[in-house]
């Protein structure tokens, strides 16, 4: 079974690139995977899953 994650920015509150890539890769030792990125409604959004043990 799958676990998922949105990560979301809202419209002016946008990180720096390397804040952003550093967030990523912290959910990722974590167990996390990126598996799609998504500008909606002036929001940055980050989809992310994992297996649920």
């Amino acid at each position: 079974m799958k676990e998922y994650k949105i990560i979301k920015q809202k419209a002016g509150l946008f990180m720096k690139d390397s804040d952003f890539e550093d967030l990523l890769n912290n959910e990722a030792r974590n167990g996390w995977k990126l598996i799609n990125v998504v500008l909606h409604g002036g929001a940055l959004k980050a989809f992310m899953e994992k297996s649920r043990i």
